[in-house]
């Protein structure tokens, strides 16, 4: 596990690749797919933490979101100031905030 940096793009040189990766799929309990993030600019950021947290956490529950929140560093005040703005943060602080857990399905390309 990585320790986060005070600094969002210095964390993303500590994640794995994201290379070979189509998009990652969120599902809630039942299964059903929330949400996808896909592998595009402006995103792979996101897709990388969130694979990441899947790789070791297993789930996106309440310690993987809270740990999730200090990898994206700068961003998480700024998510936390301005709702909807960064919505994968957004994610992470409703979890951490008593959300339901969410499963975390990486898709190949």
């Amino acid at each position: 596990m990585i320790q986060p940096t005070a600094s969002f793009k210095d964390n993303l040189q500590l994640l794995p690749s994201i290379e070979g990766l189509e998009q990652i799929e969120l599902l809630d309990g039942a299964g059903a797919v929330v949400a996808t993030i896909e592998n595009q600019p402006g995103k792979q950021g996101s897709l990388a933490v969130y694979q990441y947290l899947q790789n070791e956490f297993g789930a996106l529950d309440a310690e993987a979101a809270a740990h999730g929140l200090m990898v994206f560093a700068e961003h998480t005040p700024d998510a936390r100031q301005h709702p909807g703005a960064h919505p994968n943060i957004d994610r992470l602080l409703d979890i951490v905030g008593g959300a339901e857990p969410l499963q975390i399905r990486l898709v190949a390309a």
